[in-house]
């Protein structure tokens, strides 16, 4: 008979408890320490053996119903009141593990977009999206910023203490520093400064640092709702990011435009369709944008705009609101004018953390898989609507298959937005109260 020796019996022991470990804290870690909630709002919890919530004996800002599973705990929380709460996540219901702060927010209702948007956005900084050898007086090839520490995907903020505009700034500061160059830049979330010392370019008789940059963007995209109240827009669904470098742009200044739609290019299986637009009237900026996130472009429409089809606010539904089935996207696909089509919601992905993957939807309008295919690029941030209500946005194509996509909850752009599109509403409810 095989026998286990004692030092394998540890080790083995040793991997399981390690195993165990890891997936106790990553699945602790996967649940929020704060949690928005809006007034109207029922949100489900549902929680593995040995996890459990425990609630406030005197709570007067969340109520809750308990289903009780064998190795799954459920939980329904619905708002009483606007206010903060606290939950503890617990192991076995009585060893504290975590808390969880709840916030209970103000509604909110918009306008639904649909329109075709075209994005101007100044960088902060500019970022690195190349880097080259520079040829000497010498004959010799050497690249100044690589050998001292920068990377592809830098976003460069200053040098010498001078904060950098644009590229042509770049050199501009350069030239006049050709000895030693101080360079402060942004890598991911952290600041690192370097000492770069400038070439002389044979080629065009000039110092340079040996790095392509960028310090603008240009594109178009979809608006997913505006707000009459405070004048907040969202758009896209998604960042904008760089196309070489996969990098999301820190918004310096920028603004939203009327786009008029040229022409479509159909998707097809394995390539992307693709809206084609052009800007117009561009003295006439529709908006300021303030920010970039990974959840859509936020920022303030300047004058009142319009949705033809919705000529009122309607109510955000929230993701225990969606269900499976119809419902349906506005966009445009032709001038600019803005169309209403079906779509299908085959797959909700609840979520506790935001996401832009958060539902599956299938194109089932026959006009548009016509038109287009089903989703594509540029349609991100067409507005989807289900029983009267906003409940999120288009956000992604399956290559493979253009007649599907991802939508993003609209609460998570909503969260995403920091133009605080709550607060006027809050503001006119406490002003009611007293």
């Amino acid at each position: 008979m095989y026998k286990v020796s004692r030092s394998s019996l540890f080790y083995i022991c040793l991997v399981f408890m390690l195993f165990f470990s890891l997936s106790f804290s990553y699945y602790i870690y996967s649940i929020p320490d704060n949690i928005d909630i809006f007034e109207n709002e029922t949100r489900s919890f549902h929680l593995n053996f040995p996890f459990s919530l425990s609630f406030n004996d005197s709570e007067d800002i969340l109520e809750h119903s308990y289903l009780n599973h064998t190795v799954r705990h459920s939980y329904n929380i619905s708002p009483l009141q606007l206010g903060n709460s606290n939950l503890k996540l617990t192991l076995f219901g009585k060893i504290p593990v975590k808390d969880i702060a709840v916030n209970v927010i103000p509604d909110c209702q918009v306008i639904p977009g649909g329109h075709s948007i075209g994005v101007k956005m100044n960088i902060k900084g500019v970022l690195v999206v190349g880097m080259e050898e520079i040829e000497n007086n010498e004959g010799s090839f050497i690249n100044p910023s690589l050998e001292a520490g920068l990377q592809i995907g830098d976003v460069l903020l200053s040098i010498n203490g001078t904060d950098v505009t644009n590229s042509s700034h770049v050199q501009d500061l350069i030239n006049d520093s050709s000895k030693e160059v101080n360079v402060r830049v942004k890598r991911k979330d952290e600041i690192y400064n370097f000492t770069v010392h400038p070439v002389f370019s044979k080629l065009d008789n000039s110092y340079r640092i040996g790095l392509w940059v960028r310090d603008k963007t240009a594109g178009v995209g979809t608006l997913t709702f505006f707000n009459e109240a405070n004048k907040a827009f969202g758009a896209l669904g998604h960042a904008i990011t760089d196309v070489d470098t996969g990098i999301l742009f820190n918004v310096q200044d920028g603004e939203i435009l009327n786009s008029k739609v040229l022409s479509v290019q159909q998707g097809k299986s394995g390539h992307p369709g693709e809206i084609k637009g052009i800007f117009y009237e561009a003295d006439k900026p529709i908006g300021a944008l303030r920010s970039n996130t990974e959840f859509g472009i936020f920022g303030e429409i300047y004058n009142s705009i319009e949705n033809p089809m919705i000529h009122s606010s309607i109510p955000i539904g929230y993701q225990n609101d969606i269900k499976k089935g119809k419902a349906h996207i506005y966009t445009t696909l032709e001038g600019n004018k803005i169309e209403k089509f079906e779509v299908y919601i085959e797959k909700i992905n609840y979520q506790t953390k935001p996401d832009t993957k958060s539902m599956i939807i299938r194109v089932t309008d026959d006009r548009l898989l016509n038109k287009s295919g089903g989703i594509v690029q540029g349609m991100s941030g067409s507005p989807i609507i289900q029983n009267n209500k906003l409940i999120g946005a288009v956000t992604h194509v399956f290559v493979n298959d253009p007649s599907k996509g991802y939508g993003i909850f609209i609460e998570w752009m909503l969260k995403a937005s920091e133009l605080n599109i709550n607060e006027d509403q809050l503001v006119n409810n406490l002003n009611m109260a007293n």
